[in-house]
């Protein structure tokens, strides 16, 4: 089993039941297969903008090709999907970690809402990092949880991560600024900074983050290097929603995707990469510290598209 098979397995079943449903029996693909095969990627969450571009490009393929059994079909949809999730930033390498480690320290500002598993993101990256030699000094800037902060503390343990925090209720631009500080003292390979998981007044989000990125530049003069925001890939179109709320908010630069795995709705991951061109960096496919993975666009569709789907 690949790595991603797990994460995407809940998305592939609903998927293709539809899709061998739609095909049984037919020798051609005409509208009732393509009504069918836009029917399954709405249900998966791919959004109708992604849904319909997809459909658009299998139009296309059909009028030109004519006659297309299953196995053909199946190929141009694993085609079409590897070219949406083909953009700037994209990883290529899940062995690697995504991140330009000549800039020390490689500063992350880490966004999202509560819920979506944002501290476990953290702590999770941590550990890997930890995994392979970086010094990682976390910034707890969440100051509006005590949950939040205590969570941090136990994950920042866990991974054997420094972790910078002051009392309930601080400022968060302090604490960033604290824990840049500290980290360039310490020598740190990166720092992770969590933020507020408020989806507040859009413009006080846009202050905030903008005052922890001013403060941190005192320190690292082109912090953030990358502003990472966590999605709960099992919410579909409302993890879809709040990648537009974020984008419009701060500069997003990267996704890490969680709880995919208990989960049919994996298409809002080809749909927010579709639309907003942030490169997802990361998926998580479980509860454990080490289900974190480095998202590889090529495994990604492999696991969607497995061999064994082609024998309908």
């Amino acid at each position: 089993m690949g790595i991603f098979d797990k994460g995407v397995k809940k998305t592939k079943q609903s998927f293709f039941e539809k899709l061998s449903r739609a095909v049984a029996g037919r020798s051609r693909v005409d509208d009732d297969v393509l009504d069918a095969i836009e029917e399954a990627l709405v249900a998966s969450d791919a959004g109708v903008d992604t849904t319909l571009k997809i459909i658009d490009n299998l139009e296309e393929r059909v009028s030109r090709d004519k006659y297309m059994s299953f196995e053909e079909l199946v190929g141009i949809l694993r085609d079409e999907i590897g070219k949406l999730l083909n953009c700037d930033g994209s990883v290529t390498d899940q062995n690697v970690l995504p991140f330009d480690f000549s800039k020390k320290p490689y500063v992350i500002l880490v966004v999202g809402v509560n819920g979506v598993g944002k501290t476990t993101t953290i702590g999770k990256l941590a550990s890997r990092l930890r995994a392979e030699g970086k010094k990682v000094v976390i910034g707890a800037a969440d100051t509006f949880r005590a949950a939040a902060v205590e969570q941090l503390q136990v994950w920042a343990e866990r991974a054997g991560a420094d972790i910078v925090k002051q009392g309930m209720g601080a400022d968060p631009a302090s604490v960033a600024f604290d824990t840049v500080k500290s980290a360039v003292a310490r020598g740190a390979d990166v720092v992770l900074i969590d933020t507020a998981g408020r989806l507040h007044n859009r413009i006080d989000l846009m202050n905030e983050l903008t005052k922890i990125r001013n403060v941190m530049r005192k320190v690292v003069p082109d912090a953030p290097h990358e502003v990472m925001l966590v999605l709960d890939g099992s919410t579909g179109q409302n993890a879809f929603q709040q990648a537009k709320e974020f984008a419009r908010a701060t500069d997003v630069s990267s996704l890490a995707v969680t709880k995919l795995d208990g989960s049919a709705k994996g298409g809002v991951v080809l749909g927010i990469v579709d639309q907003f061109r942030f490169p997802i960096k990361f998926l998580g496919i479980g509860e454990g510290i080490d289900d974190l993975k480095v998202f590889d666009k090529e495994e990604f569709v492999n696991a969607l598209f497995t061999p064994d789907d082609l024998k309908k």
